[in-house]
């Protein structure tokens, strides 16, 4: 399964429709972040509202994601992450205990949110 990957401005979108297994993670990375330095992005957004589990690899993986994207200049924000997602992650003990957490990445509830928070850093 291929990932969308959609451009709004100098913001790069991935959403996530399903659960997705880790090839279609790794590839998923591979594209965004070609995606990211070809289109000098500013912003990535990744949306796991459809998402109904997320385990260690796929956290490690948006996490990997997020910071090679900063590297590339771009910042991200994860949105749509469900409450019961939440809980479970949390439950499975994916934080920053483990070093496989989401600490230092912007989260938000939904793409509005998201790009709000991607615009008010670039006013910074």
């Amino acid at each position: 399964m291929s990932v969308p990957i959609l451009e709004q401005g100098n913001v790069v979108i991935a959403s996530l429709q399903q659960a997705t297994g880790d090839s279609d993670l790794d590839e998923l990375q591979e594209r965004l972040l070609d995606r990211v330095s070809r289109h000098r992005a500013r912003g990535v957004v990744v949306d796991v509202s459809a998402v109904d589990v997320m385990d260690s690899y796929s956290v490690r993986v948006v996490r990997t994601i997020a910071q090679a994207a900063r590297l590339c200049g771009a910042r991200t924000v994860i949105v749509g992450i469900q409450p019961e997602v939440a809980f479970s992650m949390t439950e499975l003990g994916i934080g920053p205990q483990l070093g496989i957490g989401l600490q230092g990445i912007s989260t938000a509830l939904d793409l509005d949110d998201g790009l709000l928070v991607l615009a008010s850093t670039a006013d910074r």
